[in-house]
This record gives structure tokens, C-alpha cells and sequence, in this order.
């Protein structure tokens, strides 16, 4: 990584400070960025960093008191039009393109050139051309938005700010939805603005994004500035101190002892399959084991998991529960038998986001509230919610909060309540930390190890190796829909990265036992 131009700054924030409702949102926050630089901020959800961008680009006024400044001279950014004019320009992960509109004119959108009084089609897909061609677009400016792909939809994003001549560009988790080869070619494009001079502000919670792109970082947390870091001074442990107020040494929790605690048998899976993407597998879980279930995207793992669950139907095999049949014919069947699934898409298969935090806690003993006549004792399911928020420690202002509204890790942590809430024999969990936070992280894994710690049996798809390390009793990893090997844990068979891969890969074929 190149090292910061000794150039003067493009961008100067200090001591901007924001309320709301009495909520101090930011506290002094400074950041500068310069022209060629890949300048990341880093911090837990609610740390400050969305909002400070949100001030950048207009969509927030910050509080009297602080200052913006464009080239060493103060700016006044009222709205989002103000920050376009002056060349600041924002991808939010969430994109804000028009599907039913084409590339040219999303592109131009709110810009448009006009011939005898009417819109310029034609001058507009001319314009945007050669902006295409320069960031290597292989789709044409006619081509409706609606019929590209996630990471194509991102290039019309950019290709929109440099049409506009941004000069700082503010990038929002950016990867989140796209291939190991999709984010390959955005870091490639990024690193080809940054040559071109443009200030990149680049939001990730992903340490190795960090490490391959930034020139600095700078982290926020609570709100407030914590400090600035260049590439050469990086280190996990470093920004997780500064992220999280401690050392990496306490970020996996796992103080449950295997020899101690690890005892029967809970959860058995014989042969299983559904002769599609699961051939058949293998497996069992101990009451008070943490075992990981590793392997490349496409392995299986999570169609391994649907089926013990009962949310696909096998072909063959069977499941067992403590040695007796548990084969769930529906999710609602294994929940009944203490069998119990985290989803890796939280929003989409999980969460009520329109629902309230406390319905969502609720949602799956519900019936247990159940007065004479069938009428919900409401104070009991408030007292739950109330219970489970500061059990796992969920940041909300109250139960009655939708949970659309919260970040990605507390939104985790409701949807990891309503199970607990279950009791549960046997907790399946799917990419438990994707998309959440460093801080909801560590807290998560403080959770499992205390189920763990109570003889809950526990296996967990991860794509994170450091965590599965850092986690896992036990790994089994998966390659071509079946068990490909077991790393026990031991010293004759230690749990590392290089292991794992092996065996995920087929390097090694035989089973470390």
C-alpha cells in the first residue's frame, strides 16, 4: 500500500458534534483525507460512523461548533445537492439507484441535458459512455438497471460520482453482496481512483478488506474519535483495542472446558442427504460441545443444517436426539424436539424487521403467555423482552422499538434471543457473525460459550477461519456434500487455519483424528 502524499488535505472534519433527542450521537469527531488516499473508518455499529458520513454528504446538519473543510476552506453542506456540487459523493450499501430507469439515466439522474425543451436520451447515453468504457463496464448505457447484477449495479454508482467529478468518495460496506471475484474487480477499481487522485472514504468490518486496501484508518467509538492508525502500523490487535476498548486476547470467549463439560451425546446425524447438494453426512454433537462446520461456499454446510432442522426434506438418513429419532418433518417439529436454527440471512428468514424487538423475542413461545380464554398475558411477554435485552446486552432504546431499526449485530442478538428463549437441546447456527460488528462479535461469542456452559450442544457454520479457531471444540469440514475430515482439537490435531483449508480444498483427504 502506498504510503499518504505529502499533499495538502482534500478533506478536513473537526470537532463535529451531533444530537439527537437528547442523544449524543457524536462527540468532537475529527477526520482528514487526502487526494489518493484510501482513508478506512472503522468502529462497532452505533459507533458514530454513518452518521458522520451522513453530515459529509448533507443528509445531516452536524450541531454548531465544529467545522468542514474543502481544499483549507470552510464549507456549509445544507443538503445533498451542496455535497454534490462540491464533489463529495456517497455508495450507501443499500444502493439508491432506480431499477426501472437505464444506465444513462440513473447516471444523469437529476441532471439531465434537454433538447427543445425534452429530456436528451441520446446526449445522455453519449455522456456516459465513456465513463463506462474508462471503468470497464461490460454493459451498454441503454441497459435497463433492473436487469444487472449487485456488483454491475455498484459500477453505475461509481461511474455516476465520477461522472459528477466527486473528488472524495465515501464507499459503505461495499462487498456485502458480492463474490470473492466480484470484490476482486471493485478493489482493482478503487485502487485505479485512488491513482486517479480521488479521497475514498471506505467503511468495512472486515479486518482483511482493511489490510489489503487502506492507507490509514481511522476509528470511532461511542461516538467519539479514537485515533489514526497508517498501513504500516496496522494490526488486529491494535484496532480491536481501539474498537472495543480491550485486547484481542479476550475477543473469543470459550472458558467452557472441554474435558469438563463436554458430556453425552445430544445431537446424531446418520447419513444424511438429499441427493442434491448434501450426498450424506455424518456427525454428532455433545451436550456442552462447540463444533464448527467449515468447507468452501457451495460445500453444503448450510444445506447440511436446513436438513437437520426439518427445513428441507432428506432422502436419506436420520437425525437423532439424545438416541432416539428426532427426524423433523418441519421447522416447527424440531423446534418441539429442542432443536433450533439460526439463519445466515437474518432479514429475509428471520426477523420480523416491521415488528417490534419485543414481538420478535416473543415470537416463538408465545403460546407459553397464554392466558384463560386464550387471552396473551402482555406483561409476562414484556418482562421476557425486557429480560433478554440486557441479558445479551441488546442496544435499544426499549422493547417496543422496531427491530428494522437496529444495527445488524443487535438485530443478531434479538433473533439469537428468540431462540434461547426456547431452551433449546440443540442450537444450530448459520454465519452467527456475518455482517455484524467487531464489538457484536466478541459478544456473540460470549453467548455461545455460556449455552455452551449449560450443556447446550452447539454447531456452527462459519467462513471465518479465525473464528472457527478461535471457537470450535471440534471442526468437521465439508467438501462436495459430505464430510471431508475432522480436526479434533487435540495436539496430535490442532485446530488451525491451514488445516481446515486442506482438507476444504481435498489437499488432505484423511481424517485428523
Amino acid at each position: 500500500m502506498s504510503e499518504t502524499p505529502a499533499l495538502a488535505p482534500i478533506l478536513e472534519m473537526s470537532n463535529i458534534r451531533k444530537t439527537f433527542v437528547g442523544v449524543k450521537a457524536l462527540s468532537g469527531v475529527q477526520l482528514t483525507a487526502y487526494p489518493g488516499e484510501i482513508h478506512a473508518l472503522m468502529g462497532e455499529n452505533g459507533a458514530g460512523k454513518s452518521t458522520l458520513m451522513k453530515i459529509l454528504s448533507g443528509a445531516y446538519r452536524a450541531d454548531p461548533g465544529g467545522e468542514i473543510r474543502l481544499f483549507g476552506q470552510p464549507v456549509t453542506i445544507d443538503g445533498p445537492l451542496a455535497a454534490k456540487r462540491l464533489g463529495i459523493a456517497v455508495i450507501y450499501q443499500e444502493l439508491s439507484l432506480s431499477p426501472n430507469l437505464t444506465v444513462a439515466e440513473n447516471i444523469y439522474l437529476g441532471s439531465e441535458p434537454r433538447s427543445n425543451g425534452m429530456i436528451d436520451r441520446g446526449a445522455m447515453e453519449e455522456g456516459s459512455a465513456p465513463v463506462l468504457e474508462r471503468l470497464g463496464a461490460n454493459f451498454k448505457p441503454r441497459t435497463l438497471v433492473a436487469d444487472l447484477s449487485i456488483a454491475e449495479r455498484q459500477l453505475v454508482e461509481i461511474a455516476r460520482a465520477v461522472h459528477a467529478k466527486a473528488r472524495i468518495l465515501v464507499m459503505d460496506e461495499p462487498t456485502t453482496a458480492l463474490s470473492s471475484r466480484e470484490t476482486d474487480r471493485l478493489f482493482d477499481l478503487i485502487r485505479q481512483l485512488r491513482r486517479e487522485g480521488l479521497a475514498i472514504i471506505y467503511i468495512s468490518h472486515r479486518m482483511n478488506e482493511i489490510y489489503e486496501l487502506a492507507d490509514r484508518v481511522s476509528v470511532l467509538r461511542d461516538g467519539a474519535y479514537v485515533g489514526t492508525l497508517s498501513s504500516d502500523e496496522l494490526s488486529a490487535e491494535r484496532l480491536v483495542k481501539m474498537m472495543v476498548g480491550r485486547d484481542l486476547s479476550g475477543f473469543y470467549t470459550k472458558e467452557h472446558d472441554k474435558k469438563s463439560h463436554i458430556g453425552d451425546v445430544v445431537l446424531e446425524v446418520r447419513d444424511l442427504g438429499d441427493d442434491r447438494r448434501v450426498k450424506t453426512a455424518s456427525l454428532m454433537v455433545h451436550a456442552g460441545e462447540v463444533v464448527c462446520l467449515a468447507g468452501l461456499v457451495g460445500s453444503g454446510r448450510t444445506e447440511l443444517a436446513r436438513l437437520i432442522f426439518g427445513a428441507e426434506r432428506a432422502t436419506h438418513g436420520e437425525v437423532l436426539l439424545r438416541g432416539q429419532p428426532a427426524g423433523a418433518s418441519s421447522p416447527g417439529a424440531a423446534i418441539a424436539r429442542g432443536i433450533v436454527y439460526l439463519t445466515e440471512d437474518r432479514k429475509a428468514q428471520g426477523l420480523f424487521l416491521d415488528m417490534s424487538v419485543q414481538d420478535n423475542i416473543n415470537l416463538a413461545v408465545i403460546g407459553r403467555d397464554s392466558k384463560a380464554g386464550g387471552v396473551l398475558d402482555l406483561k409476562r411477554a414484556a418482562e421476557r423482552a425486557k429480560d433478554a435485552i440486557a441479558a445479551l446486552q441488546i442496544r435499544v432504546a426499549g422493547p417496543k422499538v422496531n427491530v428494522g431499526t437496529l444495527s445488524g449485530g443487535n438485530q443478531q442478538k434479538v433473533l439469537l434471543s428468540r431462540l434461547i428463549e426456547t431452551e433449546p437441546q440443540v442450537l444450530l447456527l448459520d454465519e452467527p457473525t456475518r455482517g455484524v460488528d467487531i464489538g457484536a462479535k466478541s459478544e456473540i461469542y460470549r453467548l455461545v460459550d455460556q449455552l455452551a456452559q449449560r450443556g447446550v450442544a452447539i454447531l456452527v457454520i462459519s467462513s471465518e477461519l479465525p473464528e472457527v479457531v478461535g471457537m470450535a471444540d471440534r471442526v468437521l469440514v465439508m467438501r462436495d456434500g459430505t464430510i471431508a475430515g475432522e480436526i479434533t482439537g487435540t495436539a496430535e490435531a490442532p485446530i488451525t487455519q491451514e488445516a481446515i483449508m486442506e482438507l476444504a480444498t481435498g489437499a488432505k483427504t484423511a481424517t485428523a483424528a
